[in-house]
């Protein structure tokens, strides 16, 4: 992976090299902090790194971060490593106007705070006037509004300098993952505010350091414009988050076995071919939907005038087997032939609610 190379008035923006932002999870001591920043000097690949100076816990009695001490301690290896940036967490009005008085070079706001738009409205008043990179990681809900709305709040206040991070989203079922990725989320924000950039979280998406490097190639492959990692001396022993962090070792090497993929505006013929196949194949889908839609208005109607109960339980379990057996026989993934068909089902439900 190439050395990032960035617009000079503004520190996010989309090019071709994605940005990589890393550092620990939280900052703990001043020479863990030393010896982290002294090892992601030596990878040119890092434009930033990332230090956890407060740290929100589910609950409490945990590490919460070190607060003021760990700025001075930033604070003093900026004076040393000149061409470093930093980055912190803000989550309200005083913790902005602490970082901002020892030179923070970028914030980051948090998931837990994303999903507050009056804590977010404050944070952003607090921002004005100080023209600082600002990033938003999505909140913990997969709500896109949410997270649109929090960089718009900054836009409003005067802050053009942003970006957008995917750190995944809470939900009933994360399979395997500490936070769902739900790539259909950011894949959505890029086409609704494809001028902000967009980076990706792989730490907290996994939870398990195995599986950062895979998870950031994947982000490279979905064209997101940079990374935010996780990084520490001493992972196994770290006070938060110890089992996602990597070493600046192993952080060296999982960045340069990732491949930057270019957009091609003139794909192959063969691509092409394929495309319009696609296109064809979505078209019968819909039709296909819709001709299905048709008949279950007309079910709903049969139901209402044999005063039928709308959900029948026992025939939606028997379909929802089915379903996922026919599409395992046909090579398709359980999960995705379950989900498909719940949403499918779930349409039909409310179109036989409307005939009531």
């Amino acid at each position: 992976m190439k050395n990032s190379q960035h617009n000079h008035s503004k520190l996010f923006s989309i090019t071709d090299n994605p940005i990589v932002i890393a550092g620990p999870c939280s900052v703990e001591t001043e020479a863990q902090l030393a010896a982290v920043v002294r090892s992601i000097a030596e990878i040119p690949a890092v434009a930033m790194v990332r230090c956890g100076v407060w740290k929100p816990r589910t609950r409490p009695g945990g590490f919460e971060g070190m607060g003021e001490a760990a700025l001075r301690w930033i604070a003093t290896l900026k004076k040393q490593y000149t061409t470093i940036r930093f980055c912190c967490e803000v989550a309200s009005p005083e913790q902005v106007s602490l970082a901002l008085r020892y030179g923070i070079d970028a914030m980051w706001i948090g998931a837990r705070t994303t999903v507050n738009p009056f804590l977010v409205g404050d944070i952003a008043a607090a921002l004005s006037g100080s023209a600082i990179p600002v990033m938003v990681k999505n909140p913990v809900n997969p709500d896109i509004n949410l997270w649109i709305g929090a960089l718009e709040r900054l836009q409003k206040n005067g802050i053009n300098d942003i970006a957008a991070i995917h750190r995944g989203f809470s939900t009933y079922n994360n399979f395997g993952y500490r936070n769902n990725p739900l790539w259909e989320i950011p894949i959505e924000f890029k086409r609704l505010r494809p001028d902000i950039p967009l980076l990706c979280d792989p730490s907290h998406i996994c939870g398990q350091r195995n599986l950062v490097a895979p998870l950031a190639q994947m982000a490279l492959d979905l064209h997101f414009d940079g990374l935010f990692i996780e990084c520490h001396p001493d992972p196994d022993n770290a006070l938060t988050d110890a089992s996602q962090q990597v070493t600046p070792s192993q952080l060296s090497s999982l960045l340069h076995s990732l491949v930057v993929k270019r957009n091609n505006d003139y794909p192959p013929s063969d691509l092409l071919r394929f495309r319009q196949q696609l296109d064809s194949i979505d078209t019968q889908l819909l039709q296909l939907l819709s001709q299905r839609m048709r008949i279950s208005a007309n079910i709903g109607a049969i139901k209402r005038h044999h005063n039928m109960a709308i959900f029948q339980p026992e025939r939606w379990q028997q379909v929802l087997q089915q379903q996922v057996e026919a599409g395992q026989r046909l090579g398709l993934d359980p999960q995705f032939v379950k989900d498909i068909t719940e949403k499918i089902h779930g349409e039909s439900i409310r179109l036989q609610n409307e005939t009531q």
